[in-house]
């Protein structure tokens, strides 16, 4: 499963997911894009759980690429503990994401072997999420 290797704070505040995603919006490598429709945290376990999927429908054809990283450390206090004596332990990685972002691309395979592998990976996921190809960039020279 996807961890970062080394971070500046063991523990970061909650933070609110306001807004659109800028960043990562585009369809940038593949063909074909699973794009978030809603807010939410994405564990590292369900990264892991849709590349899985793609990868077995596919048949190891075509790439994947993973727009996400989980790199926001999720605390949890054991469980029953009382209030108070500060901040639980660090117990799972997620990844932030915002609507409008490019989670997954998939390059090499037909449309509907694509929007097939994308719906089993939406499955897996805890965010609302569509299903995108890219627009061709049509430039006219005289």
């Amino acid at each position: 499963m996807l961890s970062p290797k080394r971070v500046k704070f063991r523990k970061t505040f909650k933070g609110r997911m306001t807004g659109l995603a800028h960043r990562g919006s585009t369809v940038s490598f593949g063909q074909y894009a699973l794009q978030a429709v809603e807010p939410g945290w994405v564990s590292s376990r369900q990264i892991e759980a849709c590349r899985v999927a793609m990868t077995r429908h596919i048949k190891r054809g075509g790439k994947v690429w993973i727009r996400i990283f989980p790199d926001k450390p999720i605390t949890k206090k054991p469980a029953e503990t009382r209030m108070g004596k500060g901040k639980g332990s660090p117990e799972q990685w997620v990844a932030v994401v915002k609507p409008g972002r490019i989670m997954f691309e998939l390059e090499g395979v037909a449309l509907d072997v694509a929007q097939t592998a994308m719906a089993l990976a939406s499955a897996k996921l805890s965010v609302k999420t569509k299903f995108i190809q890219r627009e061709e960039v049509v430039s006219n020279e005289g």
